[in-house]
């Protein structure tokens, strides 16, 4: 019986209202978190959306405007899940320090990640080339298929995909054979040194002057590029836009061919003279 009444007399000096006063101000506190959440999140979705719009105006590149969008959705919405975490009154000096080493291993781990990735903001923000140019980079040559964040994609002209890491790309030469409109077609025709030269290239200019796919300016060309071991070289060049640039070269050399051959004028193949010496 004593120690029941022991028990109740340390119940009895229990300080409700202190703890009820604990319990009213903590269950404020996350009252007014979860309102600062509720409002965060809404401030932030249409902060987002501004700057959409405002990227979008500025024509920046689709996938940089993507991936911008979601790197700003979530640095803004870390910023509000510590703000509410200070306001419940949970102490976040640990947790910062937690994501300063894990971003400090991160970063470390994929340096070269991280290169690509500015790599591929500078090629979306200075726009070297865009999809569908023809390009050639890193050794590849071939239509730009895709711009992404960290690597670029290229069909070459064998229909193979070429994938280049931006880093890679964005510090070497590109060259752009889509931004001036119009490509030269380079077709080299040796003929022998028999015949005129004149004559063989009146025929060759009329040929791709008559082409429906040559450009009028420049105006094509034909010159003699060298005196070879057993021909005479003469370089053919006509100009075309980038997509009719295969079809222009297959065709001129077909029809150059055809026409050179109806005005019997040869094109030699290498040949070696033997002198037999006999005793």
């Amino acid at each position: 019986m004593d120690e029941i009444e022991d028990i109740t007399e340390d119940i009895s000096q229990i300080d409700y209202a202190k703890y009820t006063e604990l319990a009213i101000e903590f269950g404020m506190k996350i009252a007014i978190g979860l309102l600062i959440l509720i409002v965060g999140l809404w401030i932030i979705k249409k902060v987002i959306k501004i700057i959409n719009g405002l990227m979008k105006k500025a024509e920046v590149e689709t996938s940089l405007r993507k991936f911008l969008s979601h790197l700003f959705t979530w640095t803004l919405k870390i910023v509000l899940f510590i703000s509410v975490l200070n306001q419940i009154g949970i102490a976040t000096t640990s947790f910062m320090a937690i994501i300063g080493a894990a971003g400090l291993a991160v970063g470390l781990a994929l340096q070269g990640s991280f290169s690509n990735f500015a790599g591929g903001v500078l090629i979306l923000l200075f726009k070297p080339f865009k999809v569908g140019d023809l390009i050639e980079a890193h050794g590849e040559f071939g239509e730009v298929k895709e711009i992404q964040i960290f690597v670029t994609k290229l069909i070459t002209v064998k229909n193979r995909v070429a994938i280049i890491p931006n880093g890679i790309l964005s510090n070497g030469i590109i060259k752009n054979f889509t931004e001036e409109g119009k490509l030269r077609v380079d077709i080299a025709i040796g003929i022998s040194y028999d015949s005129n030269i004149k004559e063989a290239k009146d025929i060759l200019l009329n040929i791709i002057k008559s082409h429906p796919l040559t450009l009028k300016e420049p105006a094509p060309v034909v010159n003699v590029l060298d005196l070879g071991d057993s021909s005479v070289n003469l370089g053919v060049r006509p100009y075309a836009t980038p997509e009719d640039y295969w079809t222009v070269y297959f065709e001129c050399i077909e029809q150059c061919k055809e026409a050179l051959d109806e005005a019997n004028i040869t094109i030699p193949f290498p040949q070696r003279d033997v002198h037999m010496i006999t005793k």
